[in-house]
């Protein structure tokens, strides 16, 4: 489905999300109670209960979310200084907020936790913006990074993501407003998404990241073969058989990044691998882990800007030794059972 044009998102879908969210907190005991009558004979833990909280609790969040992002609209003059150092940070004050508020909500109903495991000392290292490159695996995974950059690193991330997730009303009228592009690939015409990346990475902050998934899409085994496919279809024999040999990723994309290199040539680069959502690919898949029961973990590798190649063809050689890596993490650190909320809390 085509994505509406910005005055209806904001006219129609905005405020219909604030209506949402008010008609399900009135009916609140109502919608709990059902599931919970019915989780007798459904199958799972409280499956049916946890989905329903789920909905609402995201459903009130992104409507909480706009009603914060109006009044910085107010704030910052009607939009007319929305963009201004100020209110760029205030922006993204209340992102690290809001993303804090929603997983604190939700990791309990899904028991869901992240650690990080293993990470390269420098990726925290002040003074010096980053190009971080992440793989795409999952529902959740670019939250979740994200967050962590947000909250745990203190970084002001700059997003390449994917158009349709402007169907969801906050997102759409936060990262409109933050330094972000939303690329629609096949859809329009003559688009050159390289020179859309070159573009957001000029003037990178030292406390600037731009965040880039260079698989262009979730794993998934299709996606995987026709990956390996389209580099033999471009006569890249060897790249394909590189990629072959990669089980948990998809060949990465080299264009996103090279163009993102050339835009910040004094930006170092953290390469993010994580494990834990692989098996959620479908709908289905999500229903029938719920509650997932996980330890989400990942690992940052930072790699200074004077030891990126400068080369094209030597950062093509580079980007898939890096995804070797990544796989053989993914490899080592399937996921485990997630530790009981309470034990957890109780240990703290």
């Amino acid at each position: 489905m085509p994505l509406p044009p910005r005055w209806f998102r904001r006219i129609v879908l905005g405020p219909l999300m604030i209506v949402l969210a008010a008609v399900l907190l009135m009916c609140l005991p109502f919608l709990l109670l059902v599931p919970l009558l019915a989780a007798p004979v459904l199958p799972g833990r409280l499956r049916l209960l946890r989905v329903v909280w789920v909905g609402i609790v995201y459903t009130v969040w992104d409507a909480m979310a706009l009603i914060a992002l109006f009044g910085l609209w107010l704030a910052s003059g009607f939009g007319w200084k929305k963009r201004s150092p100020a209110f760029q940070r205030a922006h993204y004050v209340l992102t690290g907020w809001f993303l804090k508020t929603l997983y604190r909500l939700l990791r309990g109903a899904l028991n869901v936790d992240i650690e990080i495991v293993g990470t390269d000392p420098d990726v925290a290292l002040p003074g010096r913006p980053e190009i971080v490159v992440c793989r795409h695996a999952g529902p959740g995974d670019s939250f979740i990074l994200i967050h962590s950059l947000v909250n745990r690193f203190d970084r002001e991330p700059r997003i390449v993501l994917k158009d349709t997730l402007q169907w969801d009303p906050a997102i759409d009228v936060l990262l409109n407003r933050l330094p972000t592009r939303f690329i629609a690939p096949g859809h329009v015409p003559g688009a050159d998404i390289e020179q859309q990346i070159f573009d957001v990475t000029i003037g990178l902050d030292p406390n600037d990241a731009l965040v880039i998934f260079p698989e262009g899409g979730n794993f998934t085994p299709r996606r995987r073969v026709k990956a390996i496919d389209r580099l033999r279809a471009l006569g890249l024999e060897r790249m394909a058989r590189r990629a072959e040999n990669m089980r948990h990723v998809l060949a990465p994309k080299p264009g996103g990044l090279n163009a993102a290199i050339d835009a910040a040539p004094d930006a170092g680069v953290i390469f993010v691998a994580h494990t834990g959502l692989d098996k959620m690919l479908t709908v289905g898949d999500v229903w029938r882990e719920l509650p997932t029961d996980k330890t989400i973990m990942m690992s940052f590798w930072s790699v200074p800007p004077e030891e990126i190649p400068r080369g094209e063809q030597e950062r093509i050689e580079w980007l898939f030794d890096w995804w070797k890596r990544i796989d053989d993490w993914i490899e080592a650190h399937q996921p485990q059972p997630a530790r009981p909320i309470r034990a957890r809390r109780r240990g703290r």
